[in-house]
């Protein structure tokens, strides 16, 4: 069920290739937003799908997520033989500064998160969960655990839907998405960068939030927009 990479002595927590730690790396990604990493995939790697699904959706407007892929593959299936373990086992193996991120193989029907589940994760330190149903909602929001969601609905996934694996590659609409990539969500959905880059990737999305300050001051002295793009700004 897990990965083979690299992890730390508990066999828990994965070793991360930054020159930062993780935490710090969490920290400085929640005070970014997604357009200016999806303009340095795009423009800077020639990456132009790595936004996940419009469909998903923050639980609430202001939740944003940051960290580092835990992965779980699933789809709908009527047998129930081992599922409570292998569910059991995957909370137990999720680690600190996780997002755990679902493949449900294009359900539509069955929750797969609710509230036991979300105390779960956060015991484990995990900072958030995009996946496609939710139940329990109000716990959720009581406990301000983010999540990014397609759907509600009252049915759970116990004879209609399993999980397979995780820690394994997964794909979600157009990306693929590796244990340990870095996921990232805000109010206009969520995006997956790769592990090799999530740091350098970060320090050149800072550059770009650190220009649209200039540029909404030069917008706010007056300036003209042709004005704006002459002295290096855009739109």
């Amino acid at each position: 069920m897990k990965s083979n990479g690299k992890h730390h002595p508990d066999g828990k927590q994965p070793v991360p290739p930054f020159p930062i730690p993780v935490s710090e790396m969490r920290m400085r990604y929640l005070q970014l937003f997604t357009g200016a990493i999806n303009d340095v995939l795009r423009f800077n790697y020639n990456m132009h799908a790595s936004s996940l699904p419009a469909a998903f959706a923050p639980l609430r407007e202001e939740m944003k997520m940051a960290g580092m892929a835990f992965t779980v593959k699933g789809g709908p299936d009527i047998t129930t033989d081992g599922e409570f373990e292998m569910r059991a086992q995957m909370l137990e193996d999720l680690h600190q500064d996780s997002v755990v991120i679902w493949d449900c193989t294009g359900d539509t029907v069955t929750s797969q998160w609710g509230e036991v589940m979300t105390m779960a994760a956060l015991k484990a330190g995990c900072r958030g969960a995009l996946i496609n149903g939710i139940r329990d909602t109000k716990a959720i929001l009581t406990l301000d655990f983010p999540v990014f969601h397609k759907y509600k609905t009252s049915t759970g996934m116990l004879g209609r839907f399993r999980m397979y694996y995780y820690q394994k590659p997964i794909q979600i609409g157009e990306v693929i998405i590796h244990p340990g990539d870095w996921i990232f969500g805000d109010i206009d959905g969520a995006i997956a960068i790769p592990q090799a880059i999530a740091y350098d990737v970060l320090v050149a999305a800072e550059k770009i939030v650190h220009k649209e300050e200039g540029i909404k001051e030069m917008v706010e002295s007056g300036m003209t927009p042709t004005e704006v793009v002459k002295n290096g700004g855009y739109f």
